[in-house]
């Protein structure tokens, strides 16, 4: 059985972590970040677990609103799987956590929470194509770049849990790319996103939020707005446009594509909750950037 929990991160349906029950016990597909671990104690508690009980955590990669609970869950007593490029991160999590920092400052603790080490005993690489497995369910491990250069979608029977190369889609509104820095490439997430296609999932499950089931039409809606954002911010970058002043702009531009599709102002604050606009304008202009040094 496959639930999933709604971490509330400054609203409802920005964050997911998926709660899979097997006949060996509990495990979560992401965990959210440390902010929200009370919310995700009482949304375990709802189905009668603890964290405690949960014996496996699976993450797609290690930005904080995926991974920055896990090593609680590692002190009570999980494993936890991660691709091989975040594993060093995790273990060791000073250098991930000074340069988120950086961007968010005194908001830092507010926003992600704590961030401690865990035990090299707990934290296991993944490689490309392993298979983790719990009960009734196997867990395969595609490596997906694009996003992350350590971003995992894990495939199940029951879909594919997409942490972030499958995009943000919340509410019935479009699917868009979520694109902050310091990994971003196109090329790359298509090369992804046809990963995807051909694996065929009967559904997807989005981290931003919940279950896809026209995977096809959302795949590819989901390149046909990477290319977009990513052309529109190609001309601003050889423009010569910094991130402060190109951020309202491309705020304005994604929210009006969402008006455009119906989608009501509510919504759209929940988007940007989930899918911050200068980080799109900090990831996208800098992948320009190395493109423009090759």
């Amino acid at each position: 059985m496959i639930h999933t929990l709604d971490l509330r991160f400054q609203t409802d349906s920005a964050i997911a972590a998926f709660l899979i029950e097997t006949r060996e016990g509990p495990m979560l597909v992401e965990c959210g970040p440390h902010s929200t671990f009370e919310r995700l104690r009482s949304e375990l508690a709802r189905y009668g677990y603890r964290p405690e009980d949960i014996r496996k955590v699976l993450l797609s990669h290690i930005h904080f609103d995926h991974a920055g609970a896990a090593w609680a869950f590692a002190q009570a007593g999980a494993i936890v799987y991660v691709h091989p490029a975040g594993w060093k991160h995790l273990q060791d999590p000073a250098r991930l956590y000074q340069s988120a920092k950086r961007i968010y400052g005194d908001l830092m603790e507010t926003l992600w929470g704590e961030m401690h080490s865990i035990p090299e005993a707990q934290l296991i690489a993944v490689e490309d194509g392993a298979a983790v497995e719990l009960g009734e369910y196997t867990f395969t491990a595609w490596h997906t770049p694009g996003h992350a250069v350590h971003h995992i979608a894990w495939e199940t029977e029951a879909g594919i849990f997409t942490g972030d190369v499958g995009g943000v889609k919340i509410l019935g509104g479009p699917v868009v790319p979520p694109c902050p820095p310091p990994d971003i490439d196109l090329e790359a997430w298509q090369a992804s996103i046809a990963r995807l296609r051909a694996l065929a999932p009967a559904r997807l499950y989005l981290t931003h939020y919940g279950a896809v089931d026209d995977v096809a039409a959302h795949l590819d809606a989901l390149e046909s707005r990477l290319l977009d954002w990513g052309a529109w911010m190609k001309i601003r970058f050889e423009a010569g446009r910094t991130v402060q002043d190109v951020t309202p702009e491309f705020q304005a531009y994604a929210a009006d594509q969402l008006r455009d599709a119906g989608i009501p102002d509510e919504i759209v604050r929940k988007y940007e909750a989930a899918n911050p606009a200068f980080m799109s304008v900090a990831g996208l202009l800098r992948y320009w950037e190395k493109r423009s040094a090759l």
